[in-house]
């Protein structure tokens, strides 16, 4: 009997044993997530980071001291109190992104991170603050960012954090200074509003005169080009009637040629003596002389024209004997 309760007193024992045996070897696993890193100490002291995986640690000797989170963390902190150059209390909350780099330098050299970078930005944001007038403040809050994520950038990285950002969300005045600022906008934007429709005005007229001043262009050159087909179409018809006028002087002169030339023909088909030929010719200058020119011309041969006229009588006073005769 006793034999029997010793034999299981002592299964019972080795199998408690076994049990805490696979216990302790499944509690050993360790499984490392991604962008996490978990830092393992060995008695005491930091030994070394396991990254993502799969991993065993040494029962009762090693044990996991820390998990770091490597992505990127958001931090708000609560508004805080500062007095700009020119004397004004303002309300200032920020936001930082920042993300550990250095996951033994985090866990190490610093006790609270967030608690430390909450009071460094602030006092910062003081220093910062206090060298610009409220009217910069408002105004620089890209260049205040930047300065303060330097300091920071800088300061945090003995604890293995980098700065990515540093963002200032909101900065509040007192309520007369918000007031005074909502007054002065306000008139602002009456005087925006008061340029904007003295602009719209002006550029109104200047294309109504643009506008007249094209419709006077177009007129000037409407008369222009009138007057042009006005002068052009007297040119043609000048043209047209000195034409005429020459055809018609042309026509005259080649109508007198030919009856000059049809009485040359008959003249010369005739076969004149030369007696008839020079009494034709005082009779041409009979004809001349009865005219209104003050001045004649008379031939050079006036001697034969003069033995013509003689001739000419002679035979004139043969005729009348003749006729007396009969």
């Amino acid at each position: 009997m006793n034999d029997s309760f010793s034999v299981l007193i002592i299964n019972t024992i080795l199998l408690l044993l076994a049990i805490y045996i696979v216990v302790t070897i499944i509690r050993s696993i360790r499984i490392v997530r991604q962008a996490e890193v978990y830092l393992v100490e060995r008695l005491g002291k930091f030994h070394r980071t396991l990254e993502s995986g799969i991993h065993l640690l040494i029962p009762i000797v090693d044990r996991v001291a820390a998990v770091k989170d490597l992505r990127e963390h958001v931090v708000n902190f609560e508004p805080q109190s500062m007095i700009t150059r020119d004397n004004v209390g303002i309300q200032i909350d920020s936001v930082v992104y920042y993300q550990v780099t250095d996951p033994v330098k985090n866990q190490y050299e610093i006790n609270n991170p967030i608690a430390a970078i909450e009071n460094l930005t602030a006092t910062t944001l003081r220093n910062l603050i206090g060298e610009l007038d409220l009217d910069q403040t408002l105004t620089s809050r890209d260049t205040v960012n930047a300065k303060l994520r330097t300091v920071l950038d800088e300061a945090t990285d003995k604890w293995g954090i980098k700065v990515n950002r540093v963002e200032i969300k909101n900065i509040v005045p007192p309520k007369e200074i918000q007031d005074a600022m909502e007054r002065q906008m306000r008139a602002e934007r009456i005087r925006r509003e008061a340029v904007l429709v003295a602009q719209g005005e002006k550029e109104s007229n200047i294309l109504k005169a643009e506008g007249v001043k094209q419709s006077m262009i177009l007129e000037a050159e409407a008369q222009k080009e009138a007057q042009i087909r006005q002068a052009e179409g007297e040119r043609q018809a000048a043209i047209l009637r000195a034409e005429g006028e020459a055809q018609a002087i042309l026509t005259i002169a080649e109508a007198r040629a030919r009856g000059e030339r049809m009485i040359y023909e008959a003249v010369k088909a005739a076969g004149p003596t030369p007696a008839v030929v020079q009494i034709r010719s005082m009779e041409a200058l009979e004809k001349v002389a009865d005219g209104k020119a003050t001045k004649i011309i008379i031939p050079s041969d006036a001697t034969s024209m003069l033995g013509v006229i003689a001739a000419a009588k002679e035979m004139l006073s043969d005729q009348k004997e003749e006729y007396e005769k009969e």
